[in-house]
């Protein structure tokens, strides 16, 4: 046993001082599996990356989440004085949906209602641009919000509209970077609340879902919905107003000359675009037990809103989850053509180890019927040729993985794109390199191997 040991691994010696006496050739072999490997493996972090990033993004927009828009619409006055004679009126999303789909639906988990203003934060003397948003207590489970101090709402701030509020990081960083934020105070529109809880900050991109009801976290302030409907805006009393008085035209006479700016004279507005906003809510977020009922839930949503806005589809549904999914499939996708191209390079490589073992088999024919004139067998000629041609494709691996390494770490930093070099990507990539030397090797060995001793003597 120990001798059959030795004796083939004298064969691999000799195909080692053989790589080593022709290094150029050696490495311009290697070179097609050095690049193929770094490929592979850059391409895979590219991919591991990307899934990461949507996996994160669906964490931030919330797990099995529908949410519910008011579609806002920009007509002229004289369009919206000739659809009222035609258009069913509807008192568009109210927290009166809110409680009937929490009531209604038996697949809900859980429900936030939403209203947010853009403006500006004070705190001594200094401001911000902020927005402010009325939530409830189930918001920040919906779109798992961590606190990193302080607390959430509690079901009497909630129930009075008590003037508390939960900031973002950035805002913590701008106002009370030097302080402990709970209990301080923040002026906002003219109002002051008092800070209970501050959220951890979140570095997910979630660009492209903003106008799908997705906020960037770090720069809001969040207050009870009842604290924003009692403090700040309550759309859906302006609306009932609308309604009741809609026949008076004095009315819109008295409302202009109040700052609303509906209309000063029926010349002036006849032609301008108004944005006629109606309803209490600016979206509904809804979240159901498990994602199998995200589809048969969000038709019911449909059905259900439309009937209670008297036929009137002035909103619009969207589950974010779904669309990330959608997404996804599209990147995986890409990244299979990605990684298919990288695998050719890997085959390229191959064929060139085939040639060049081919080509080193026609140069050393004398050597090979030498070595068979003294007594090696067909064995030890294969095992020598396929060696030369497995330590090359081995030597490429081992460069490619550290190039490879390279790249995605030059990618990440350059294009700005999260890249993850995973253990099983270098090991496919490793492993792939050896198959081609094993594979591409074989048929130039076993050639050799066939060389009839005498006929090789001879060969000039």
């Amino acid at each position: 046993m120990i001798r059959f040991i030795y004796r083939y691994f004298h064969d691999i010696e000799i195909a080692i001082e053989s790589i080593i006496s022709n290094k150029l050739k050696s490495f311009l072999t290697a070179l097609g599996i050095i690049f193929g490997v770094a490929a592979v493996i850059a391409m895979l972090a590219i991919g591991k990356g990307a899934k990461q990033e949507i996996m994160e993004q669906m964490k931030m927009v919330g797990v099995n989440n529908i949410i519910i828009n008011p579609i806002i619409t920009q007509k002229s006055s004289s369009e919206e004085e000739g659809e009222k004679q035609t258009n069913k009126f509807s008192r568009g999303l109210s927290m009166l949906d809110v409680e009937a789909i929490r009531e209604v639906l038996p697949s809900v988990k859980r429900i936030s209602p939403e209203i947010s203003i853009n403006s500006s934060a004070m705190v001594n003397g200094v401001k911000y641009n902020a927005k402010l948003v009325g939530v409830s207590n189930d918001y920040f489970e919906l779109y798992n919000l961590p606190l990193i101090d302080g607390t959430f709402f509690n079901d009497m701030q909630e129930e009075n509209g008590v003037q508390v509020c939960i900031i973002g990081a950035n805002i913590r960083t701008q106002f009370f970077n030097k302080v402990n934020p709970i209990n301080q105070y923040i002026k906002f529109d003219g109002i002051w609340l008092k800070v209970i809880g501050v959220l951890n900050k979140s570095n997910v991109s979630l660009t492209g879902f903003e106008d799908k009801g997705v906020n960037v976290y770090n720069d809001n302030i969040y207050i009870p919905i009842q604290t924003m409907l009692l403090r700040y805006q309550n759309r859906a009393l302006l609306n009932t107003k609308l309604v009741s008085e809609a026949s008076s035209s004095s009315f819109f006479m008295g409302f202009g000359r109040r700052g609303m700016g509906l209309a000063l004279s029926s010349e002036s507005t006849s032609s301008t675009p108004t944005e006629t906003n109606y309803n209490q809510l600016d979206r509904i977020v809804v979240q159901v037990h498990e994602t199998e009922q995200l589809t048969p839930t969000t038709e019911v949503l449909g059905r259900m809103l439309e009937r209670r806005h008297t036929g009137v589809k002035d909103f619009e549904i969207t589950v974010p989850e779904l669309l990330l999914k959608q997404q996804q499939r599209t990147k995986d996708i890409f990244n299979i053509v990605l990684g298919a191209i990288a695998s050719i390079s890997l085959i390229v490589g191959g064929i060139g180890i085939m040639n060049i073992m081919f080509a080193s088999v026609m140069e050393r024919i004398k050597e090979i019927g030498t070595r068979m004139a003294l007594g090696a067998k067909k064995m030890d000629i294969v095992v020598q040729f396929l060696s030369e041609a497995v330590l090359i494709s081995v030597t490429g691996g081992f460069i490619g993985i550290f190039l490879g390494v390279i790249m995605a770490k030059l990618i990440e930093y350059l294009a700005g794109i999260e890249t993850i070099v995973s253990f099983f990507s270098v090991f496919v990539a490793f492993g792939v390199s050896v198959s081609v030397g094993v594979i591409f090797g074989y048929s130039p060995a076993k050639r050799a191997s066939e060389k009839d001793p005498i006929e090789s003597l001879r060969y000039e």
